[in-house]
């Protein structure tokens, strides 16, 4: 797709059509013109017109990210690994792209943050709606982090309906569990809307996968799960410095505790019996 101006139309039959009766199909198709006038600055400072487009983009990135993953939990629901596995790989590149978000606000100056932070009034990150729909297909699931968006009723309803579904993980130890491997029933029963917590059982699961074929479709979705986690665990630590960079120990903005929230979701895995396992193959 080019965005490059091309030689006049008189110039080369080759030309592309420039005259519409209306908006151009790449409007029509992309709505431009609706995505690059939803920037409101709510001050004079021209930083916040970076932080503004960059928290919008990070939103987009979680929106197709979400779309991924719920692809991938469907073909896992279907037996259907190449499929789920080509979803996460493609989420490990938009993943990327999402971690690369931050490199216009990592260098911000307590100043520079601290010129426009009082926009934000209230908001903060952890607010997001399509972020927490990551989380929750994460297996990091908590009903009270459906209480702010109770005033929006439409996604209310999305985030109560993906808190009680099956997370991606979840899928994956069902698959495991048609496959013949012995899964806890209290894991395959637990309670949905609850975090997942790590077990013996499962570590010896991924243990014995990764002991067998190497070349199996197992190794490689377990490998493909290998890719988000460590792009999840990349995404925290980059989110924790740009904080700590731009406003050290304070406490964040929406109330909570900032830094310190941060440096504890920075130690957590995802997937984490995927990542234990790895000491006993």
């Amino acid at each position: 797709m080019s965005h490059e101006a091309e030689t006049p139309a008189e110039e080369t039959p080759e030309a592309p059509h420039l005259d519409f009766a209306g908006t151009t199909p790449y409007e029509d198709y992309v709505q431009a013109d609706v995505l690059t006038h939803l920037q409101h600055p709510l001050s004079d400072d021209p930083g916040e017109m970076v932080f503004l487009v960059t928290t919008q983009v990070m939103e987009l990135w979680f929106t197709v990210i979400v779309h991924e993953w719920e692809t991938a939990a469907a073909a896992l629901r279907n037996d259907d690994l190449p499929r789920a596995v080509a979803a996460l790989k493609r989420s490990v590149r938009e993943l990327e792209a999402l971690n690369a978000s931050w490199k216009p606000l990592g260098q911000l100056t307590p100043a520079q943050f601290n010129s426009y932070r009082s926009a934000l009034g209230d908001g903060s990150g952890f607010q997001s709606a399509m972020y927490r729909r990551m989380e929750f297909l994460l297996a990091e699931k908590s009903a009270s982090m459906l209480v702010p968006h109770r005033g929006a009723p439409r996604v209310h309803a999305e985030l109560e309906k993906a808190l009680h579904e099956p997370s991606l993980y979840d899928e994956v130890l069902r698959l495991f569990a048609r496959r013949g491997y012995e899964v806890p029933a209290a894991v395959l029963d637990r309670d949905l809307s609850q975090r997942y917590e790590p077990t013996p059982e499962v570590e010896a699961i991924w243990a014995a996968v990764y002991a067998g074929d190497q070349n199996g479709e197992l190794v490689r979705l377990g490998e493909a799960l290998t890719d988000v986690g460590e792009l999840v665990w990349r995404w925290r630590n980059d989110h924790l410095v740009a904080t700590r960079r731009a406003m050290g120990s304070k406490t964040g903005t929406g109330g909570s505790a900032g830094v310190a929230w941060l440096e504890k979701r920075a130690r957590k895995n995802v997937f984490p019996e995927l990542w234990t396992a790895r000491s006993h193959v």
